[in-house]
């Protein structure tokens, strides 16, 4: 009799290790895996055979599972080591990849091999990928002889893969051509509390002072910079700053990050000295200034220098209500805009069209 391998656990596994893999890649952190894996997975990622690198996938979910599995046996009739490959990947591999939207089969993995296959060196002649079926073998040759703690780490890498690949893909956002206040407030709610690495809030508001601009013709223009870019290296004095012709008339820093009074302090010497800036804006996640903030920042107001402190959420809602019904949908035109850039991680698409259909769905 086959192993008998826990599902909820194993998509329990899938989710964790996948977070952890788009974190890796959003911040480049290098993969401590051998360099074996590495080659293996770059192989698969570019090879046609879609199926080869899924498999990996369930092959790395029983083996951290249950040490005890053969991932060389993917049927339950090879024997007490064996598992149900068929049934895994049914079960959690493939809904999960097309949930994600990572490119993946539509049918069962083992359907690229002949009936009862065993992944070993005697099947290579009968494949036309042969390179792909190698890659598939390395890995999980390594995979074989390699503890529980490592397996976590290979299937980390592969997942990476995946990311990359996904990453690559064009995904189609979802677009809805009207939303009520109470609708909007939610979205907001919904897309604030993704873990983005404070790029919702950024895109967020760029995407209301673009449609602040549009709606009653500002004559603004609007500049912003990426996450986590220097302020000096790009020469700017917060995240968005506005201007009219030359002149900065609001500086904005978009932050997730608790405000103490050297924070302010830092802000002032740095940026708002620096740039000669009369107006800044902190533009508020969960964070709240101390009171040392706040009346440090009173004593800059009064030499002259306005630095204040609005919750981004409450300003966002706020603005909405100000535009209008007849201007609140250019700012989901902008804000889609906003994401179909090219440094906008897939992860970040996939959490608007979940939000959205949420909210219809609802």
């Amino acid at each position: 009799m086959a192993r008998n391998l826990d599902y909820t656990a194993a998509r329990d596994l899938l989710e964790a290790s996948f977070a952890a893999a788009e974190s890796d890649y959003a911040t480049g952190s290098p993969s401590l895996v051998p360099a074996e894996i590495v080659r293996a997975s770059e192989t698969l990622l570019k090879s046609a055979t879609q199926a080869y690198r899924e498999v990996l996938v369930g092959c790395c979910l029983a083996r951290i599972l249950d040490p005890a599995t053969d991932v060389h046996l993917p049927y339950a009739n090879q024997g007490e080591t064996a598992y149900n490959g068929r049934s895994l990947d049914e079960a959690v591999v493939n809904p999960f990849l097309q949930q994600h939207q990572v490119p993946a089969s539509r049918g069962p993995f083992l359907s690229v091999f002949r009936r009862s296959v065993r992944f070993t060196p005697e099947i290579r002649s009968g494949l036309r990928d042969k390179a792909g079926f190698d890659a598939l073998l390395n890995f999980i040759g390594l995979l074989s002889d390699t503890g529980p703690a490592d397996a976590h780490s290979y299937l980390r890498h592969l997942l990476g893969a995946f990311v990359a690949l996904r990453d690559a893909s064009n995904i189609a956002l979802v677009h809805v051509q009207r939303l009520s206040l109470e609708q909007y407030d939610l979205l907001l709610e919904r897309l604030l509390q993704v873990q983005s690495g404070g790029r919702f809030p950024v895109l967020l508001a760029v995407a209301m002072f673009r449609t602040l601009q549009q709606s009653f013709n500002t004559g603004w223009t609007i500049e912003w910079q990426g996450i986590n870019v220097a302020d000096r290296a790009s020469d700017v004095g917060g995240d968005i700053t506005v201007r009219v012709g030359d002149e900065v008339i609001l500086s904005v820093e978009v932050t997730e990050r608790p405000i103490d009074r050297a924070r302010v302090e830092a802000t002032f010497n740095h940026k708002v000295l620096t740039h000669r800036l009369t107006d800044y804006l902190f533009l508020l996640g969960d964070a709240v200034p101390s009171p040392e903030a706040r009346a440090l920042a009173r004593r800059y107001f009064a030499q002259g220098h306005d630095m204040s402190f609005l919750p981004v959420r409450t300003w966002l809602v706020q603005s909405l209500a100000t535009i209008g019904t007849r201007n609140r949908p250019v700012f989901t035109t902008e804000m889609i805009s906003l994401l179909r850039g090219p440094d906008v991680p897939a992860s970040l698409k996939l959490a608007w069209n979940d939000a959205v259909r949420g909210l219809l769905d609802g």
